[in-house]
């Protein structure tokens, strides 16, 4: 209902990845935000096991060029597989160093 097209979602138990469009109108917190609310309430709701369901705080968002576009679809297609060798802690820590991204352990995890 934000006008935000979800082109891709897949996940493992730890983690999830989203592709979708941001609507100008539409800034990445209220994405975020909203997609981790109505979720919840959706995981919530088909079983009483799930009820202790949560996400954590944080979160990661990144822009992808078109060009690239492609190969982060396969990528994200991928995670079953990938994090059968790396966690995702190895992997996002490595990302950030990659990209040149400063960050803190204390403030990276809930």
């Amino acid at each position: 209902d934000l006008g935000a097209d979800f082109v891709r979602v897949c996940g493992v138990a730890d983690h999830v990845h989203i592709v979708t469009t941001l609507p100008r109108t539409l800034s990445q917190a209220q994405l975020i935000e909203q997609t981790k609310k109505v979720s919840s309430k959706w995981i919530k709701a088909l079983d009483t096991r799930y009820r202790g369901f949560f996400w954590q705080r944080g979160y990661g968002a990144f822009s992808v060029s078109p060009s690239q576009l492609d190969s982060v679809l396969e990528y994200v297609n991928q995670q079953r597989e990938h994090h059968r060798t790396r966690t995702f802690q190895e992997e996002y820590r490595d990302f950030l160093r990659k990209h040149g991204v400063d960050f803190d352990e204390r403030y990276v995890w809930d």
